[in-house]
């Protein structure tokens, strides 16, 4: 059995700078880190592997620097990983993205023995663009049963068991056979820390594979720029409102006044 695990390198920042002129994130100077919703992502596949057997196999799209993302997955016991790295990517909204991430996915798939029998894990959201969209559309890309917010997860023989959060006070249990794709919560469970010894073999030992447009052959109108579907106008950040109400007062007063500044601000 396979496992894909779709990670990315984000600012390492609560909050971010942005280019005015380009409307993008500035990341020149910033410190990144793996998302941190792909770390869950990384904990369930090598506990998976632990317990049913499976290969690992880390995959992130971005500039050479996102290597180091994929080398702290190889730390923590991931068994490859693999870089879609080229300047033709670059510039990718989601469905970009998910589009160069299903051609990688069945390349390795097409070079293995094992086609049909994995499973593709997602974090729920980047920290930066918060879209949550590149799992779902990653599952359209390669025809396969998707289940989004995740929080628990069984595999048996070739079905997965899973308990989705849906709205929020309900759950729902999903099965599916595999193949199929999964986007996870952080409350499925607790990352691991790379050990002294993997970090070693994952600078040493291991090897992070770099496939360039040339590589995987896209078609080139569905990559970076050209094939993205969004035109972003304008991003910003939200001015903060230093302005504060204290409400004093017995319970039902300050209840009372609460419900009136609400009423007011046209929120109730």
């Amino acid at each position: 059995m396979k496992i894909f695990v779709c990670i990315k390198q984000v600012p390492g920042v609560s909050e971010v700078r942005i280019n005015p002129n380009t409307n993008t994130l500035i990341r020149e100077g910033i410190p990144s880190i793996t998302n941190p919703f792909d770390k869950n992502a990384i904990e369930l596949a090598l506990t998976i592997k632990e317990k049913h057997g499976a290969e690992v196999i880390a995959i992130s799209m971005g500039p050479p620097q996102a290597e180091e993302v994929l080398r702290e997955a190889l730390a923590m016991g991931v068994d490859r990983a693999f870089l879609l790295t080229d300047r033709a990517f670059a510039g990718a909204d989601t469905l970009a993205t998910s589009y160069t991430l299903s051609i990688a996915i069945k390349k390795i798939l097409k070079e293995s023995k094992e086609r049909r029998n994995y499973l593709v894990i997602c974090g729920a959201q980047a920290t930066d663009g918060d879209t949550g969209q590149v799992g779902p559309e990653l599952a359209e890309e390669l025809k396969i049963p998707q289940i989004t917010y995740v929080q628990k997860f069984e595999l048996n023989e070739n079905k997965i068991i899973v308990e989705r959060v849906f709205r929020s006070e309900e759950v729902v249990i999903i099965e599916s056979r595999l193949p199929a794709l999964i986007s996870v919560l952080k409350e499925i469970n607790n990352p691991r820390y790379p050990t002294t010894s993997g970090i070693v073999d994952a600078y040493s030992k291991k090897e992070v594979v770099h496939f360039d447009a040339e590589a995987l052959k896209p078609n080139k109108s569905k990559i970076g720029l050209s094939g993205s579907m969004t035109e972003v106008w304008k991003i910003f950040i939200p001015e903060r409102k230093e302005e504060q109400i204290v409400l004093k007062g017995s319970k039902e007063e300050i209840a009372k006044e609460l419900c009136k500044n609400l009423k007011n601000d046209k929120i109730l």
